[in-house]
């Protein structure tokens, strides 16, 4: 069934009732509770952001002025909100995000820090594993650390889906240089592509 504004609106507002409420009912130690539906709220009001760019483009605006309107580039605003068909099929492509992408790409990236290899490998799909070795992966990585420093830290991953995997960007800071973990998800977790880029790679 198709959303619409003022289902969507009044779900939000239900979920705002819901926040304000349990802050007098609530006891006061128990602020997951309140975090629980903050969030809540934040991603009814998502869901109004979605509706109303599909009723834009439905009344012909282009996505390059939808981006505008959310402060991102069209291929952004068209990755997070766009209904794209899949060719093979004809039928609408799944644009959501691996919900766990995030947490897997930090992993990832800590697995290389520490030089857990066989961890990192041990998630290669069929195409990498025969693609990458072990060995292979500790050389390129290695040749890194070469080129700049050890590893310092890393930022929060960006996340966007790209066809059948979630790709996520992560910058590296390395003691003398700065990279990003480029790294492509399928949704069963396996990992589909790793590259470590310049940071200025887009």
């Amino acid at each position: 069934m198709k959303e619409n504004l003022t289902t969507v609106a009044g779900e939000l507002r239900s979920r705002i009732d819901a926040l304000l409420a349990a802050r007098v009912l609530t006891a006061d130690g128990d602020r997951a509770a309140s975090i629980a539906r903050a969030l809540e709220v934040r991603s009814a009001a998502e869901d109004i952001v979605r509706v109303v760019v599909h009723e834009a483009r439905e009344t012909g605006a282009t996505w390059q002025s939808i981006g505008d309107a959310l402060g991102v580039t069209r291929q952004a605003a068209f990755q997070r909100y766009g209904r794209p068909l899949d060719p093979r099929t004809g039928e609408p492509m799944n644009t959501d995000p691996l919900p766990e992408a995030a947490d897997l790409a930090v992993t990832t990236v800590e697995d290389l820090a520490t030089g857990r290899f066989s961890q990192v490998v041990g998630r290669f799909d069929t195409t990498m594993r025969e693609g990458l070795s072990e060995e292979s992966l500790a050389a390129a990585w290695s040749q890194i650390l070469g080129l700049s420093g050890t590893y310092e830290t890393h930022g929060v991953p960006e996340i966007a889906r790209a066809g059948d995997v979630t790709v996520t960007d992560t910058q590296l800071c390395m003691e003398a240089g700065d990279y990003t973990a480029r790294i492509s998800y399928r949704d069963d977790r396996s990992i589909a592509g790793l590259f470590i880029l310049p940071k200025d790679t887009p």
